[in-house]
């Protein structure tokens, strides 16, 4: 049992890795038949655990997301408190504007393909989205209980935050910018992002005012 297993996370991975570097080469217009072999396994073995290709670009976003949020956890882990953490979840997000031609093939692809996978998968897109979300919600609640914070609903807030953060990510994936506009952009999100959550700079810590 434990090696089957391992022999299936094998056969996702490389099917995940091997989409990957292909999005990396031309976007998602790509075939399935590309796709295994690519990854090197057969085609059956691709039907094994995916229906269509629409339901790998799902799990391609959902990888994606997953090690976003795990290397975020990871940086924020020395900041000094919950506020400082909802501030670099947030930019972080936006940092990935910053990367390299792969990456910027890889942002494209989620921005537009993500609707359409929207409109075929919405509960399950949904699910794929939410660790930023919970993300944002912890550090938002851990942030309410030391005065930092006072939003209106924790909850929805989390969400709401997480869909400007989205959208405004979405638009500059593909929208040219200026040398250092980036960190205005962060700069401005952020604030908005604060106020909204009924906090103020100056209640900030960690951070140069």
């Amino acid at each position: 049992m434990q090696r089957s297993r391992v022999r299936i996370a094998k056969q996702v991975r490389q099917m995940l890795d091997a989409a990957r570097r292909l999005i990396a080469a031309k976007g998602d217009e790509f075939t399935t038949q590309e796709l295994v072999t690519e990854a090197g396994v057969a085609l059956q073995t691709f039907y094994r655990y995916f229906g269509s290709k629409d339901e790998l670009l799902l799990a391609v976003i959902a990888d994606a997301m997953t090690e976003a949020c795990e290397r975020w956890v990871e940086g924020a882990a020395a900041l000094p408190d919950p506020l400082a953490r909802v501030r670099y979840y947030i930019t972080s997000a936006l940092g990935r504007l910053d990367g390299d031609s792969h990456n910027a093939a890889m942002l494209r692809f989620v921005v537009s393909t993500r609707w359409r996978l929207h409109r075929l998968f919405p509960k399950e897109l949904a699910e794929v989205e939410m660790p930023f979300v919970e993300l944002l919600r912890g550090e938002i609640n851990a942030a309410v209980e030391v005065g930092l914070l006072n939003p209106s609903d924790p909850e929805w807030d989390s969400w709401f935050l997480g869909e400007l953060t989205r959208s405004v990510f979405h638009f500059y994936a593909f929208a040219d910018h200026a040398d250092g506009e980036l960190d205005d952009l962060k700069e401005q999100l952020w604030r908005f992002c604060l106020t909204a959550l009924g906090g103020s700079p100056t209640r900030q810590k960690g951070f140069a005012q």
